[in-house]
């Protein structure tokens, strides 16, 4: 039975990784195939082919994204999003959501932005107990009038899901920098500290 159970579990590991995958990316390729509703019909690949084939939807997706990205990329597009910008700020309830938006992809997805500089080691939730977090910046505006000394920015995320976390402000003094990069970090984070940065397999917990 010992067997079995090692077989069992063996088995688990290896399935339902794959499983999560493959659903995942069927998941992706159903949702990016609706796009193609937005073409005329007889120009969709079904009506032109016959037959269904998955996937003609994340290609067309991918040149509509590929397509207004270069048209926002040079001078007139750069004064189009920029009227649509202004546009959108002046719409009550509208406006608060997008900025917000906005500001976080920009963040994420600007060639010059970098969300998250640097992995550190930090205290939380209490003293003693000990997390990985990442610095966003450092207190800018009022809040800086109200800290004394030096502050960073930080998100602490959850696990396994880092999308979801907590802000705060700590001490730099308190925070102590890795040296592991903010992907190995965040590898650590999902894995709940199964895979370790560095190590070919995580030490036992004894």
């Amino acid at each position: 039975m010992a067997a079995v159970r090692r077989w069992l579990l063996a088995g688990l590991l290896v399935l339902v990784p794959l499983a999560i995958t493959i659903w995942v990316l069927n998941w992706v390729v159903s949702t990016l195939d609706q796009t193609l509703q937005i073409l005329p019909r007889d120009w969709q690949p079904d009506k032109l082919l016959g037959i269904h084939i998955p996937g003609f939807g994340v290609l067309l997706a991918l040149v509509i994204v590929l397509g207004i990205g270069a048209v926002a990329s040079n001078f007139l597009g750069r004064k189009l999003v920029g009227w649509w910008d202004a546009l959108l700020g002046r719409i009550p309830i509208v406006r608060s959501i997008y900025s917000s938006v906005k500001q976080v992809s920009d963040t994420l997805f600007s060639e010059n932005g970098n969300a998250f500089r640097q992995a550190l080691l930090v205290q939380w939730p209490r003293e003693g107990v000990w997390t990985i977090a990442f610095q966003t910046g450092t207190p800018g505006g009022d809040v800086v009038t109200h800290l004394d000394g030096e502050y960073l920015s930080v998100y602490v995320p959850t696990t396994p899901n880092p999308t979801g976390g907590y802000f705060v402000m700590l001490k730099k003094s308190d925070c102590i920098e890795l040296a592991m990069s903010v992907d190995e970090a965040l590898t650590y984070v999902i894995s709940m500290g199964v895979v370790v940065p560095g190590a070919a397999a995580s030490p036992k917990v004894k």
